[in-house]
């Protein structure tokens, strides 16, 4: 709980008192290697900050073709928002990568700790802002971008996942075939 304390000091000061009153709205939850947080036709009933551990975020298309959507690691937040803000099934899947933990918070409990703690408000509107921005900035990349930029981007912003996750789903994330990813990371050893 001492990393969410953090997390949140990032944004916004909070007291013992405030800390203690937010805590019980946090289940902890131990995730192992290939296990999924969401599935296709759940309900998305949490939203998870990641305390440790790599997750990847996607859909399958009507082909069975996977297309991730995000990859997730420590002090990240993940869910299928659709369906978690809506209330409605999950049309995405959550899995764990490499094995680690998360803080689970459902819809409810965020708006009542919300409500009850106003700068939690603005802790979420923060958090949700960037999120926003930066799926922007995936959309836009993946539309204007070609294979080589987009590449040294992802390389730039997420070194740390360059080593740690397998290349075929680089290669997916990315939208390039695993060959051109070889290409890619050989020509910017």
């Amino acid at each position: 709980m001492e990393k969410l304390r953090k997390h949140i000091e990032e944004i916004i000061p909070i007291s013992d008192d405030e800390f203690e009153s937010i805590k019980p709205f946090f289940t902890i939850r131990k995730v192992l290697k290939n296990q999924y947080l969401i599935q296709q036709g759940d309900e998305a009933k949490y939203e998870y900050i990641i305390m440790s551990g790599i997750f990847r975020v996607f859909y399958l298309d009507e082909d069975g073709k996977e297309h991730i959507v995000q990859f997730a690691t420590e002090n990240w937040w993940m869910s299928d928002y659709i369906a978690y803000f809506n209330q409605k099934q999950a049309n995405m899947y959550v899995v764990c990568m490499q094995p680690g933990e998360v803080l689970c918070l459902t819809l409810d409990g965020r708006e009542k700790l919300s409500d009850t703690l106003h700068k939690m408000e603005h802790f979420f509107r923060i958090k949700l802002t960037k999120g926003f921005i930066a799926l922007q900035q995936r959309v836009i990349s993946l539309l204007s971008n070609n294979p080589q930029q987009r590449y040294e981007e992802f390389a730039d912003l997420y070194p740390n996942l360059m080593q740690k996750i397998p290349k075929k789903y680089i290669a997916e994330y990315l939208g390039i075939s695993r060959e051109t990813l070889s290409r890619l990371y050989s020509n910017n050893k």
